[in-house]
Parts: structure tokens; sequence; C-alpha cells
């Protein structure tokens, strides 16, 4: 038999990536925390926990946070009211998404459903080509993300197509591009991309101009939006999702330096095939959003 309480601890651990922070939440002593890490850990006969830096639940570890959550899950079915004005405990919701449907999209879709519920959303961030793997460890109970297939016990819903367009400033353009972009003037000329995992800028200049990863300065910068502010400001050219600036692209504060070569990312929402009260209705309220979001690209 599973002890949930032990669960409850391992799950805030891995949260927080920090048994002391874990602690606090819990309100309970560090070594308290630590104990029934242990406890749990002897229970099983195997760890479930890598104490390294991050902090990373083992195979067995990662099975019982899928499970965990899940039983999370199925206990919000029994409860009645689960409004704002309720006394009930703030319902936590993990949901793993990539930075760009983030700075679009996907707070417009949530709005409706934390207003009307006792939830707070936790982002998970990660390329759209990674963040299935929250879903895979049991971290979310839905992720965006361009893998076309669902995994065991979950289902998917296509959501559309996102637009990505090479832009950079009117004035980065006279200054690295006045004779058109080419490969001799991207050796010199500073691109952005979100981490070093980003590949999609890597592929698409390689692709395009035959020009290799690391030929070529780049930033680095973990936000969509700071994307568009470095373009704004001149500092680099990039990708950016045509949602994302359609009003500085038709004011002509930022320029589509290839409009015959976009890439195109097609989205799914992958979650839980089992979904109860407010999960089930942030995952409708996604659906929604996003399908008539994308479709006005």
């Amino acid at each position: 038999m599973l002890d949930y309480k032990l669960l409850h601890a391992f799950s805030v651990v891995v949260d927080e990536q920090n048994f002391a922070k874990a602690a606090s939440v819990l309100s309970i002593t560090q070594s308290a925390v630590s104990q029934r890490i242990k406890t749990l850990e002897q229970t099983l006969g195997q760890p479930v926990l890598v104490r390294a830096q991050p902090l990373v639940a083992t195979h067995i570890g990662k099975k019982l946070l899928a499970h965990y959550q899940q039983v999370k899950l199925l206990e919000q079915d029994i409860i009645p009211d689960i409004s704002a004005n309720s006394k009930i405990e703030t319902i936590t919701a993990n949901i793993a998404s990539n930075a760009d449907s983030l700075a679009t999209w996907l707070i417009t879709a949530i709005g409706d459903v934390c207003h009307q519920y006792n939830v707070a959303v936790n982002f998970r961030l990660a390329d759209e080509n990674r963040t299935i793997n929250y879903l895979k460890d049991g971290e979310v109970f839905g992720a965006i993300s361009t893998h076309d297939q669902a995994l065991p016990g979950c289902t998917l819903d296509k959501l559309g197509d996102m637009h990505y367009i090479l832009v950079a400033a009117p004035s980065f353009v006279e200054r690295y591009f006045p004779n058109g972009i080419s490969e001799n003037a991207l050796e010199s000329a500073p691109a952005v991309a979100y981490d070093q995992k980003d590949d999609m800028h890597i592929k698409y200049i390689e692709q395009t101009f035959g020009l290799k990863g690391g030929s070529y300065p780049c930033h680095t910068v973990r936000s969509s939006e700071a994307f568009v502010g470095f373009a704004l400001q001149g500092l680099a050219y990039c990708l950016i999702p045509k949602l994302q600036i359609q009003a500085e692209l038709t004011a002509g504060k930022l320029i589509d330096l290839m409009p015959e070569n976009s890439i195109t990312r097609t989205l799914y929402w992958h979650h839980w095939v089992l979904l109860k009260g407010v999960f089930k209705e942030l995952s409708k309220a996604i659906i929604q959003r996003a399908q008539y979001a994308l479709s006005k690209q």
C-alpha cells in the first residue's frame, strides 16, 4: 500500500528542487521531509530520487509522480464545489508549454477558468519538441507539443499550425544586410535563440544558407517576448511566430527577411484521458482558444 503522505512530500521536493523549500511548503522540518523520502524508498526497496543538482526522479520515481498526479486529479471529482468562493484548498494544475504559445494565446485561453475556479496554474516551459517529456514523467496533466502520437494513457487534440518567420528591424537590415541576406552577411550578423537546445534556428540557417551552428554569433535568451525586444532594438535577427508580431510587421517596425521561406510547426494538446473538474475545463479552454488563434494567422 502506498502512503500518499510520503508521495506528497516526494512530489513537493521534485517541484521545489530543494528539501528546505519543500519543508516550508509542507510546514514541517527539513529532516522530516528527508525522513519521508527515506521511508518511501525503504518501502519500495529502491531509490526514488537522484540527489544531485538538479534533483531528478528515478524511473520508479517518475512512475510514482505520474500516479500521484492522477490521484490528485481524481480527488477533484468527488468535491462538489471548487469555485473561487469555496473554502477548499487551491488546486494546482501543471501544464507544459512552449514559450511561444505562452507569449501569444495561452494566457488568454486559461483566463476564464482561472476566474471561475480556485486554481493555480504552474507552467513548465521547454521547446515544443521537449514538452512531451514532462507528461511522460508525470509532472503535468497536459502538454503542448509537436508530437503527433498519443502517449499510453493519454489522448491528443490538434491545435493548429504556428508559422515562424525570419525578421529583423530596418536598422539591423541596413547595417548587416544592405545588399540582402546572404551566407557571407550572416557570418557576422548576430542571431538569437531560446537556449542551447533550440535547434529551430540552427536547422533553418543550415538548410537555407548552408551555415553550421556555431559559425555565426548568436544570443541566447529564454523568453519569447525578449526575442521581439532583441529584434525591435536592432540587436539581432530571429525566427518569431507571425502571430506574435503582426502589429510590428504592419507598422514596419520589423521586416520579414525571407517571405518565401517560413517554418510551420503543427501543435497538439496532449493530456490524460481521464480529466475531471477544473482540469477538464482547462483542457477544453486550451483547445478552443488555440484552434481559434492559430486559424487567424
